[in-house]
């Protein structure tokens, strides 16, 4: 197999058969539930966790843009800020030069909860980094840019109700 340097499409057909794509994402579905025990243990869904990092990394963020990121609707993004915000963990506000729109915003608990669940994930992931083996994590660390590429597809592809003409 060629190394994939960069996002461009293959021209030629991919060496992954239909076994080997189940296999890659049975893997990466397993370890995105395991990552997501964390954020049960705190009380969050994995949605909530996931939003709470978002608005974390931009430390505000209208509900619009936060949907989109997200792959929600703007009503369902709605409620989970809201439950999030009765938690303390953000706040909303309205946007200083549009008063239709809302911004969410980080609170120090929500940045300090967003933090401690990242570092926990990272010592439990290179935890068990360092069980495997050379040849293991030379293979993993060759295959970063191309998961990376594999993710910002998956995250930028329509929802598949879209596909399927729903909405």
């Amino acid at each position: 197999m060629s190394e994939l340097t960069d996002s461009t499409p293959r021209s030629e057909t991919p060496p992954f058969d239909a076994e080997d794509v189940h296999r890659l994402r049975i893997a990466i579905g397993r370890i995105s539930r395991r990552m997501g025990m964390f954020a049960s243990e705190e009380g969050l869904t994995r949605s909530q966790s996931t939003l709470l990092t978002t608005v974390a990394r931009h430390e505000t963020i209208g509900v619009r843009d936060l949907a989109e990121i997200e792959g929600l609707n703007p009503t369902m993004c709605s409620r989970m800020v809201g439950k999030l915000e009765d938690a303390g963990l953000l706040t909303r506000s309205p946007d200083t030069d549009d008063k239709r729109v809302v911004r969410v915003h980080i609170t120090p608990a929500g940045a300090a909860l967003s933090a401690e669940l990242r570092d926990r994930r990272t010592a439990l992931f290179a935890r068990h980094l360092t069980e495997l083996s050379d040849r293991h994590l030379e293979a993993l660390h060759d295959a970063l840019p191309a998961l990376e590429a594999l993710s910002q597809r998956v995250a930028d592809s329509p929802r598949p109700s879209a596909e399927r003409g729903r909405p």
